[in-house]
């Protein structure tokens, strides 16, 4: 196994006493989708913002041999680790285009980016196809459609080589259409990437996860496949809200 693998050993958070992450250990692999579901407060959210150096955290979240909770927010960025918001975060003001093109500088120096460039860089124009934004470069990121501002954000982590992603909620909002593009987008750039996907639609989870990792009351409460999962006794009566028995004579 190579070191492109986010191994989170032990986390804890603690607001005033109240442990939201307690002692959670995840191995988050390459190459595949995974998905963190359970009930609201589950802690979810905050363990994102722990990786990302949003909250402060115990334990260790190691990638690349650098420990994400040692580091600041901005050196995580430059690590090689981003992630979305459940509520887009764009430049409404900006052109799809300048959106990406400042994403990009993330990775260059001051005095480059004083400096004039002569077209868009390649890694833009990559970024654009791939997120299917290509025809609409030009337009205002606030007239975007919703599901087209999460592939713009999406984008905005590829033109940062983000290679972990760590998305919160990407398809709440969309058209069954949309999720369906969206998972496939996914798919696309995920075999060299690990994406983590915070997610409540079950459809989509069903449709798209390779694994899935079950939080309640901010420890693991389940891991493994969609079927695997789905069959979790524990999982039906937490998640679900219903014993076992009553989901066999659903």
């Amino acid at each position: 196994m190579n070191d492109d693998y986010l191994e989170i050993r032990g986390l804890t958070v603690e607001f005033d006493g109240f442990k939201a992450i307690d002692g959670v250990d995840l191995t988050l692999l390459q190459g595949q989708l995974h998905f963190l579901i359970g009930p609201n407060g589950a802690g979810k959210t905050t363990l994102v913002d722990a990786v990302t150096g949003l909250v402060p955290a115990t334990g260790h979240a190691r990638y690349r041999n650098q420990d994400l909770l040692r580091m600041k927010s901005h050196r995580i960025v430059r690590a090689g680790i981003g992630r979305t918001f459940q509520t887009a975060t764009v430049f409404e003001g900006l052109s799809v285009l300048q959106n990406l093109d400042i994403a990009g500088g993330v990775h260059r120096s001051a005095w480059t980016m004083l400096m004039a460039r002569r077209g868009v860089p390649s890694y833009v124009e990559e970024a654009l196809e791939t997120v299917g934004l290509a025809d609409l470069r030009d337009k205002p990121a606030g007239v975007l459609a919703h599901g087209q501002k999460q592939w713009l954000e999406i984008g905005m982590l590829l033109v940062q080589d983000a290679r972990v992603m760590l998305l919160d909620e990407p398809v709440a909002g969309m058209s069954a259409e949309e999720r369906e593009e969206t998972g496939e987008l996914l798919r696309r750039i995920g075999h060299e990437r690990t994406i983590v996907v915070i997610e409540h639609d079950m459809d989509f989870v069903r449709s798209f996860a390779d694994v899935v990792t079950v939080m309640h009351a901010g420890k693991v409460l389940a891991e493994g496949g969609v079927a695997e999962i789905q069959a979790n006794a524990r999982v039906q009566e937490v998640y679900l809200g219903r014993t076992a028995e009553e989901a066999d004579h659903a």
